[in-house]
């Protein structure tokens, strides 16, 4: 894992074409903005796993290809 210290305004870029931005600082929080194409998905780590759990279950409820 890369650990990066940022202060309000800085940012990051990921892969030319993703920039992750300090909006934010309050108290033990901070808001950040991210700027994606919008064909890459963007989730809080909380609803990517609810989306992953949901997609794990419909594929367990296909039925099995003959």
């Amino acid at each position: 894992m890369l650990v990066l210290s940022r202060k309000k305004n800085e940012s990051i870029v990921i892969n030319n074409d993703i920039t992750i931005v300090v909006v934010e600082i309050r108290g033990d929080k901070v808001r950040l903005g991210v700027e994606a194409p919008k064909e890459v998905p963007v989730h809080r780590r909380e609803v990517y796993d609810a989306i992953k759990r949901h997609e794990s279950e419909a594929q367990a409820d296909e039925p099995a290809a003959e």
